[in-house]
């Protein structure tokens, strides 16, 4: 893992700057703040309801806050749809994983590239894909609906890489898995930011999350309540306390 360019000068890929966001009378999101490095693996963690799914739907244009700026590679794009920031090259793979079940697992991966056109360039990537996550190759003709739990988010990961993100945003990607498909899974996220793709990660598995990231944020009730280096958040004893089992 290589160090965050968090100094020097250099301008965030992704930076959310005291967003604001509300689910009706709720207000979910009380001034969020936080930046993305190009490169980078950057986790949120947070408590279920703190708000960490709200600021990636926030992020990726599902929800358009009230208040604030969000800007990606250099533009504004707080009020840009979720369609247009995929072309722009922000993937999200949500909770839930949200595969298309009476499609095939190559038909779902077909469907994260539905802005481009076919050629070498999107073979390449169904390739890349299958490198990834060989259980895919074996799958490609099944419906995605009979997959295992971690083959469905095996191919919620592959297709938000189809869309070819900058940043690929990805929320709670071992939920409900085994631990030796929640290892296997972060490996999977380590190789694809070896691979030049800058990664923002919910995740409840705290302990694996700030094992593979850079930096980290912490969310307690829509509001960012603590930040800094991964490792020094490990070893921080209130991190520890609420979500390590310190």
């Amino acid at each position: 893992m290589t160090a965050s360019p968090t100094s020097g000068g250099v301008r965030p890929l992704l930076r959310i700057h005291d967003i604001h966001t509300y689910y009706g009378h709720i207000h979910a999101l009380q001034g969020i703040s936080l930046d993305v490095y190009a490169g980078e693996i950057v986790t949120l963690l947070g408590a279920n309801g703190a708000g960490k799914t709200t600021t990636l739907r926030t992020i990726s244009g599902l929800i358009h806050p009230s208040a604030g700026k969000i800007e990606f590679d250099g533009a504004d794009v707080t009020h840009v749809d979720a369609h247009m920031l995929v072309r722009h090259g922000l993937g999200h793979a949500p909770e839930g994983r949200r595969i298309f079940g009476r499609m095939t697992v190559r038909e779902n991966l077909q469907m994260g590239a539905y802005t481009r056109h076919a050629g070498a360039e999107l073979d390449a990537d169904f390739e890349r894909v299958y490198e990834l996550f060989p259980r895919l190759r074996e799958r490609r003709s099944q419906a995605g609906g009979t997959l295992s739990g971690g083959e469905q988010q095996m191919l919620a990961i592959g297709r938000a890489l189809m869309t070819q993100p900058k940043v690929l945003l990805l929320d709670e990607p071992s939920m409900g898995l085994s631990p030796i498909l929640v290892e296997q899974i972060f490996g999977v996220i380590e190789s694809i930011n070896k691979q030049g793709t800058t990664i923002l990660l919910v995740e409840q598995n705290a302990l694996m999350a700030l094992g593979v990231a850079q930096r980290g944020y912490v969310l307690q009730t829509g509001r960012i309540v603590q930040s800094g280096p991964a490792q020094d958040l490990l070893n921080d004893p209130e991190v520890q306390k609420a979500y390590l089992g310190g």
